[in-house]
């Protein structure tokens, strides 16, 4: 299966753990990602609020190399495939308008609904050797990849279950909880910690009380708010959290024993390590 992919900015810097479990992962499912050649920046997270025309047309660069590599595309980060698919509605909308033109006919996937389509799960549950037994998580979307539902097509924008879907395949329990498309505050954690930290807190507080042990995500924004400054915030609002927040490529991968995994892992400020070798799925089996 070959599909487009534009990784982003973060992806090449920041979020390396994210674009490396990605490559491992996609490889044991067959999936080739075609890196978009010359891709440019989205305009995440500052573009649509200084300059309308900036914000649909880096976008829609994109979307036209993409149009005529002829696959559909696929981006891994929530705020670029907002900014993707909110160019691609422009663009159908108003004709014209842009210095840019689409016919539409090729489709953008946020990346966990991609891997989350049932041929793609069957093909994940098959290639499971480490079932993540003992593993009780809390996926958290954030308020990017489903929202506004006019922009990214999700049927059910307030209640996403790709990440859910992917977990229990893996082997793992997908809590069910209220607060998987809350937002993080993003990245008002630079201008207003304040806000952020209240808001990141009551994420903490809501999976600690469903029994959670860890946090899965898609989105580098969400995992930085959340596992970067975990022990600033817990200090602060008087909690004790050590939450995990992984990304759900990094659970498959874990659970498919992908040589890479424990690097990925070690990158992270809460440790992962840990929760997974009491738990029996890292170190002692090999992984």
């Amino acid at each position: 299966m070959k599909v487009s992919y534009y990784p982003g900015c973060s992806l090449e810097s920041s979020a390396r753990d994210y674009q490396e479990s990605i490559d491992g992962v996609c490889k044991r499912l067959g999936i080739e990602l075609v890196e978009l050649e010359d891709w440019n920046c989205c305009g995440a997270t500052a573009a649509h609020s200084l300059n309308h025309r900036a914000s649909i047309e880096l976008p829609a660069r994109n979307l036209v190399i993409a149009e005529k590599a002829g696959n559909d595309l696929v981006a891994p980060c929530p705020m670029c495939f907002n900014r993707l698919k909110a160019a691609e509605k422009a663009l159908l909308r108003e004709p014209g308008r842009y210095r840019y033109a689409i016919e539409g006919n090729t489709r953008t996937w946020d990346l966990a609904d991609f891997m989350a389509r049932p041929e793609v799960l069957d093909v994940m549950a098959s290639k499971v050797t480490n079932p993540l037994e003992g593993v009780r998580a809390v996926c958290y979307y954030g308020c990017m990849s489903s929202r506004p539902p006019e922009i990214t097509d999700a049927k059910d924008c307030e209640n996403p279950m790709s990440m859910d879907l992917i977990v229990r395949r893996l082997g793992g329990v997908a809590i069910d909880w209220s607060y998987k498309t809350d937002c993080c505050g993003a990245s008002h954690v630079v201008d207003r910690p304040d806000m952020v930290f209240k808001m990141v807190g009551r994420l903490y507080e809501r999976a600690l009380e469903v029994g959670a042990n860890c946090i899965v995500v898609s989105c580098q924004m969400c995992q930085a708010n959340l596992d970067v400054y975990q022990d600033k915030i817990a200090a602060e609002l008087g909690m004790a959290v050590d939450l995990p927040i992984v990304y759900f490529t990094e659970l498959m991968g874990l659970a498919m024993k992908e040589p890479g995994v424990a690097t990925w892992l070690a990158r992270h400020f809460v440790d992962p390590v840990r929760l997974f070798e009491e738990q029996d799925l890292l170190a002692k089996r090999g992984v």
